[in-house]
């Protein structure tokens, strides 16, 4: 007989098993896994004054996502990006392309 992974309707599941029991949050929990190395190899070129205002955003096929408090510092970090790539190539974390986008907190 098949054994169902998921818990009854209406029961609660911590989000660890369902991580484990759902292939596509499991994969969702890799790229989020990813996003937040790409974000820490980074982080140490982040201009002091820009950090606070960047957040680490989405990873998929076409590259990796860069979220920006607003227009002015997603200017400032394109200026960068350059420098930020070869960071992620010298430590194996290379993605295709890093975008940068405005995302208002």
């Amino acid at each position: 007989m098949h054994k169902n992974p998921l818990p009854p309707a209406g029961a609660a599941m911590p989000i660890a098993e369902a991580l484990r029991a759902s292939a596509p949050l499991g994969r969702l929990a890799e790229r989020l896994r990813l996003s937040n190395a790409l974000f820490a190899a980074i982080a140490p070129l982040l201009p002091a004054g820009l950090a606070p205002h960047i957040s680490a955003g989405p990873v998929d096929a076409e590259g990796w996502s860069l979220l920006c408090a607003n227009a002015a510092v997603a200017a400032k970090l394109r200026q960068v990006v350059p420098r930020l790539e070869q960071r992620l190539r010298e430590s194996a974390l290379a993605v295709a392309a890093i975008r940068v986008k405005v995302q208002p907190r």
